[in-house]
């Protein structure tokens, strides 16, 4: 028999509507490959499944539609001009975004391109002997329950089809979380355990179980004035939650900052992540995305800088400064962590190249770094590099500091290059060249805090059992012990374990849906002040709807748009 190798092209049909009717890639049968073992060609077809997930994540796709739209990320027109982009950021933080939002268009795009390689290896692996296309076959059936989780999530829909020639059926609300749990539920017993965060596990599959039922209600009836936690689903929130906790093989991370390092691909926090590894060709741009543009974090590449992009707003901040005043928040472990010296002994203006690195968490105030000067960086006498405060040299404004303010906004002045509080969660990437490439660090899906904190919440929801809510919460806390650890809770409500998952999720690209799930997403805040419970689900691009127009009813735009 022939090994049929499949040729994945990134610019298909699936660019229109396509890609929830046909969902069609380019299959070559080619006699070349007739040396290829059934293993060999198993690995190659499970491989492109995969293959789009670093695109899916990348800053202005999924990060976007997660994070801007929220109270934890907003990205003014720097400067009045750097990162307009039409209006589409000001719009997706204001919840005005409308069905021609490029990013929408190409999260959609992406998600359903990742579908229809699922439905191709669905369909190619059981044509192989080798056993490892039964658990690349659940892998892949798992994935395309994975890619039709966010479109429910996003989009409020799901597309049904299991032949790359059929039209997909599309369905809503609860016929869709059924589809999802039952597809979950039958590929699990078929999955790996041990196979990393880079693959869909068991434990990965139990994380998105456990997501699936505690938003449920949010995906039944997205659009209800008050969302119905069913007390069965919440049971099956604990259940798969306890799966994974009483399995042994994840671990809470004592560093907080390390969950997000060039290394985490072998962190035992990490459940299920986008597999970033150098050897992959990672390349997420998490790291530089917030950064100032005269904020270098590596010695041996003066171009490798930050992009003056997003910050948390300063409603977001102040959750921090009201959880722990009088104290400063960074008594959290969680919230900033110092690797500069100079920021508490002025004096240490002199680093050796291999031990400098930047801060990480929530930059605020004056920063200071490597000071370049014609294209090199400046040294101290002794050869070291010297380090001390920074300007916006490279946007001509050598006088303007950068001191980054609680304020930003949409203002002339909230706008400026200096505004707001920017964030440097993952690690930058020691290989980076431009800074916009060579991001190493898994980006991460599902770990082992959000599994102790969905538990909390499910036995709060089902029957207010504070009790054991806190046992959770704090366990979280007490794990980040690798310095002093945030201080122990004394009591737990669903307020006060929201403003605890902002504490430990910041910026993974949960914000969106937690506010849904606890009725803040339609809060004002900065610039943002649209009430309309109809923008807890984004428009489906245009492109989509026009693709689909050819089939009358087939594809309904959501409300509103």
């Amino acid at each position: 028999m022939k090994k049929k190798i499949y040729v994945f092209l990134a610019v298909l049909s699936l660019f229109t509507v396509n890609s929830c009717t046909n969902l069609e890639e380019i299959v070559l049968d080619e006699t070349s490959a007739t040396g290829l073992s059934d293993k060999q060609a198993a690995e190659g077809i499970i491989a492109p499944v995969y293959a789009l997930l670093p695109n899916l994540f990348q800053h202005t796709n999924y990060f976007a539609l997660q994070e801007i739209s929220t109270d934890e990320a907003i990205l003014p027109y720097r400067g009045g001009t750097d990162w307009g982009d039409n209006g589409i950021y000001l719009a997706m933080h204001r919840h005005t975004y409308i069905s021609t939002d490029p990013n929408l268009r190409n999260t959609w795009n992406l998600i359903l391109q990742g579908m229809s390689r699922a439905i191709t290896a669905i369909n190619s692996l059981p044509t192989l002997n080798d056993p490892s296309s039964k658990t690349f076959l659940a892998e892949a059936r798992g994935m395309r329950a994975y890619y039709s989780l966010l479109t429910l999530d996003l989009f409020g829909v799901v597309f049904v089809k299991e032949n790359l020639g059929e039209t997909s059926k599309v369905i809503r609300g609860n016929e869709a979380v059924e589809y999802i749990k039952n597809e979950l539920l039958a590929v699990e017993p078929n999955l790996d355990a041990t196979v990393g965060p880079g693959r869909l596990s068991k434990g990965a599959a139990w994380g998105l179980l456990a997501r699936l039922y505690l938003n449920a209600a949010f995906y039944r009836d997205p659009y209800a004035g008050q969302l119905t936690f069913k007390p069965e689903d919440m049971d099956k929130v604990v259940e798969y939650c306890d799966k994974i906790i009483n399995s042994g093989q994840y671990q809470l991370s004592r560093d907080y900052f390390s969950i997000f390092n060039d290394d985490n691909h072998t962190n035992k926090e990490l459940i299920f992540a986008v597999d970033q590894r150098a050897d992959l060709n990672g390349h997420n741009r998490m790291a530089y995305f917030s950064l100032s543009g005269d904020q270098f974090p590596l010695p041996a590449y003066p171009n490798a800088n930050g992009t003056d992009g997003p910050a948390i707003t300063s409603d977001y901040y102040r959750t921090w400064v009201n959880a722990y005043a009088p104290k400063d928040p960074s008594v959290d472990p969680r919230f900033y962590k110092q690797n500069l010296s100079i920021y508490s002994n002025p004096a240490d203006s002199c680093v050796a190249a291999e031990n400098f690195n930047i801060n990480r968490g929530i930059l605020r105030g004056q920063q200071y770094g490597l000071i370049r000067r014609n294209g090199v960086f400046l040294k101290c006498p002794d050869g070291k590099m010297k380090v001390a405060k920074l300007f916006h040299d490279t946007r001509n404004k050598p006088t303007l500091a950068v001191d980054f303010t609680e304020q930003v906004d949409f203002t002339e002045a909230g706008s400026n290059y200096n505004t707001g509080y920017r964030v440097e969660k993952y690690e930058f990437s020691k290989k980076s060249v431009s800074g916009r490439n060579f991001g190493e660090a898994d980006i991460v899906i599902v770990r082992l805090a959000d599994v102790y904190l969905m538990r909390a919440e499910a036995k709060l929801r089902k029957s207010n059992d504070a009790a054991s809510a806190l046992a959770d919460v704090n366990a979280v806390r007490a794990a980040r012990n690798v310095t002093t650890p945030p201080p122990a809770l004394s009591s737990m409500n669903l307020d006060l374990l929201y403003r605890e998952r902002g504490f430990e999720f910041y910026w993974e690209m949960l914000r969106r849906t937690d506010m849904i799930r606890f009725g803040k997403y339609e809060d004002k805040w900065t610039e943002k002040s649209n009430t309309d419970p109809n923008k807890r689900i984004f428009p489906i691009p245009q492109t989509a709807i026009d693709g689909a127009s050819n089939l009358p009813g087939y594809l309904v735009q959501n409300p509103s748009y």
